[in-house]
């Protein structure tokens, strides 16, 4: 296997062509919903939904995928049925990712998965299925979250409702300011010594020079309003740093050690390892998006420093 590099390809389909117990450890950022799956996730599919989202203002395009197309509508049967059923094939699409990569894992390997606070409990079902351990959530705090859903006082003022001000500050949705991080962790063989000497895997590192005490399951003070580069169209980049926070603390600096993340997107997985010397292994299906995760990596080693 090619280190250091992105490969094309379906995440399931390319994990299958790995060696079994050959990754340390995974970090992804998947999709975060299955209405993505079966069309062609690209530029153009990209600005589509960017697009739908731009004429409907309750839609929350962060984290895109935004949803399953189910954001308006009549709440009837009919659609909880397609919400409901639209969660369930999500997760049975990431059991099929879960199978793989609990496969190529070595024993005790730790992996960190994003997911949206209303899917992240499937994340962990999906990977419990396979054989995985539910370890804990990480809370991803952002600076800033902007209020969505219905403001009930607003739309009765339109229609003239005289009771309009006595539902002043009552909305359907509560500011979203933290997107969830699973841990999930593939079984120990026999204890965490035995596991650490045979695999080198299994601990965190959670007291470093460059952590104020002991790391906590909260993560903040990061921007997500890193600056692109111009040419990077990729619609989720996660910040640089928080990316590399998540590298450090579970990826012991060892020339034999690979992270693997199956969906890297625009390459930030690969960047925060290229900083910190470590060993690494993406899968992007979309071939944009690796040009745009290349060109990223080709400017880091133009420069003396990353910053």
């Amino acid at each position: 296997m090619k280190l250091n590099t992105i490969i094309q390809g379906d995440a399931v389909e390319v994990m299958k062509t790995f060696s079994p117990n050959s990754m340390h450890a995974l970090i992804t950022d998947p999709p975060y919903n299955y209405e993505f799956i079966g069309r062609s996730w690209n530029s153009s599919e990209v600005d589509r939904r960017l697009d739908n989202a731009k004429a409907n203002g309750t839609t929350l395009v962060k984290n895109i995928p935004y949803g399953s197309g189910l954001a308006g509508g009549v709440r009837n049967k009919n659609w909880y049925r397609k919400n409901r059923n639209n969660i369930l094939q999500y997760e049975k699409w990431c059991e099929l990712w879960a199978k793989e990569a609990y496969r190529v894992l070595k024993p005790g390997s730790l992996a960190l998965i994003f997911n949206s606070t209303r899917t992240v409990a499937h994340i962990q079902t999906a990977f419990e299925n396979q054989g995985f351990y539910a370890r804990d959530i990480i809370v991803w705090k952002r600076n800033s979250g902007i209020p969505r859903g219905l403001n009930v006082e607003k739309k009765l003022k339109k229609e003239n409702n005289p009771n309009a001000e006595k539902w002043h500050g009552w909305h359907s949705a509560l500011r979203n300011e933290w997107e969830a991080i699973a841990v999930l962790q593939k079984p120990l063989e026999n204890n965490y010594l035995n596991t650490l000497k045979k695999y080198n895997t299994g601990l965190m590192h959670t007291q470093r020079a460059d952590i104020d005490g002991f790391q906590s399951n909260i993560i903040e003070n990061i921007s997500n309003r890193e600056k692109k580069d111009k040419f990077n169209t990729h619609p989720t980049v996660k910040p640089l740093k928080l990316m590399e926070e998540l590298v450090k603390l579970i990826m012991p600096v060892n020339s034999q050690n690979i992270l693997l993340d199956p969906f890297i997107g625009s390459g930030t997985t690969g960047l925060a390892c290229k900083h910190l010397n470590v060993n690494w292994v993406g899968i992007e299906i979309n071939p944009e998006y690796i040009d745009i995760a290349n060109k990223r990596l080709n400017e880091v080693d133009s420069q003396t420093s990353l910053f």
